[in-house]
Parts: structure tokens; C-alpha cells; sequence
């Protein structure tokens, strides 16, 4: 398995190629379209799936063009799509396959493409983290040394400290990857994440970034 960052967009957005054997699964395609789909060419790999770790614009806006170049589902939480154009909703204009996924949801394209979902609200109502063999995608849920904001609409610090809970309890190592700046280990931030080793005792101080 390869995973490719293409970091994009005004806010720096991390959007993930996930390759394995000739396939791809797209992750947070989140602006600069041409520059997405011009990364995939060079991957030599075919899109089988985009998943959205959740509805913020900075996290969808070239889906509609990575779309055009390759007609695949698009996978997103129900809590997270809307029914108007939104900045913190998906509006899913022009999609032919969208699917909702959620907490336990197992989806396998074969070879190392297998990806277990955990719902992890509290930067939005519907934010999922991707776990693969060795690897999360957390979106906006947990960052190097932060956590996503919980100030927007569908926002919640005691929920965003739930989940990095469990995120915290999950078994063994992980190499991080967040929707935003640089990776990171699950160990280092068992040890130093302030809001990770919060959780479960709700302090007063306010949540996040980005």
C-alpha cells in the first residue's frame, strides 16, 4: 500500500491517495481539482471509491471534479450531507452513487484497500476516522498536538473529547494522518496531546484548530 498527500486548497487541506495493486481510494479531495486528478494520473492508479472524512467545504470541493475523470461512489456520513448548499454540509449535487457510512462499516476493494470506520463527532455531527492496517485517517477529528475546532455548527467538545478517547484506547500504534499539517504517530500523542489526554476529564479549556 501506498498512501500519496496532496495537500490542497487555501487552508492546506490533506488529501490522501490511497493506492494499492492499480486501484485508489480518494480521501478528502478538497479543492484544487486539476491537481488531485493530476496526481492520480501519475499514480498510474484507478479510483474505485472518495471518501470524506466529513462535509466541510474544505474537504469537498473537487470532488465534482475528480467525479468527471472517474464515475465512483461517494462515501460519507448521513449526519453529514445536506439538503441546500452549505459550507459545513455536503451538498451532494451531480453525485450518481453516494453511500453513507458509519461506526463498525468494513469496506474492502481487495488486496490492502480494507478500511473500518469509526464515527468520531465533535468537529462535525457526522466526522468518521479511517483505520487500515497500521494507519488512521482522522479528518479534523485529531491533529500533531490539537484537535479539530468544535466552535462551527454540529460542533461539540464533549464529543470531540469522547472520540479521541477512543481513538486514545485504540490497540497498539498507528501512523496518523489529519485532515490538516503534518503527520504524526498515535503514540506521540497518546503522550503529549493535550486535548488526547483530556479526554474523559472535561476540562474547561476550550478545543482545537482549523
Amino acid at each position: 500500500m501506498n498512501i500519496i498527500n496532496v495537500p490542497v486548497g487555501m487552508l492546506g487541506t490533506n488529501c490522501y491517495l490511497v493506492c494499492d495493486e492499480g486501484r485508489c481510494v480518494v480521501v478528502d479531495p478538497g479543492d484544487n481539482g486539476v491537481r488531485v486528478v493530476k496526481k492520480i494520473r501519475e499514480s498510474g492508479c484507478t479510483p474505485v471509491a472518495i471518501f470524506l472524512t466529513h462535509g466541510h467545504f474544505d474537504h469537498v470541493l473537487a470532488v465534482p471534479e475528480v467525479l468527471a475523470y472517474a464515475d465512483v461512489p461517494v462515501y460519507i456520513h448521513k449526519a453529514e450531507v445536506a439538503e441546500k448548499p452549505s459550507d459545513f454540509s455536503y451538498y451532494p449535487q451531480g453525485v450518481n452513487d453516494l453511500r453513507h457510512y458509519g461506526e463498525g462499516d468494513e469496506l474492502d476493494f481487495g488486496g490492502d484497500l480494507r478500511f473500518r470506520v469509526m464515527h468520531t463527532p465533535g468537529h462535525s455531527p457526522g466526522s468518521v476516522t479511517l483505520v487500515m492496517d497500521g494507519v488512521l485517517i482522522t479528518g479534523d477529528t485529531l491533529f500533531c498536538g490539537s484537535c479539530g475546532r468544535t466552535d462551527f455548527p454540529g460542533g461539540s467538545y464533549p464529543e470531540i473529547l469522547n472520540s479521541l478517547g477512543r481513538i486514545r484506547d485504540l490497540e497498539g500504534d498507528y501512523q496518523v494522518l489529519p485532515g490538516h499539517e503534518m503527520p504524526s504517530t498515535l503514540e506521540r500523542e497518546r503522550r503529549s496531546n493535550y486535548y488526547m489526554l483530556a479526554a474523559g476529564e472535561h476540562p474547561s479549556l476550550p478545543g482545537g484548530t482549523l
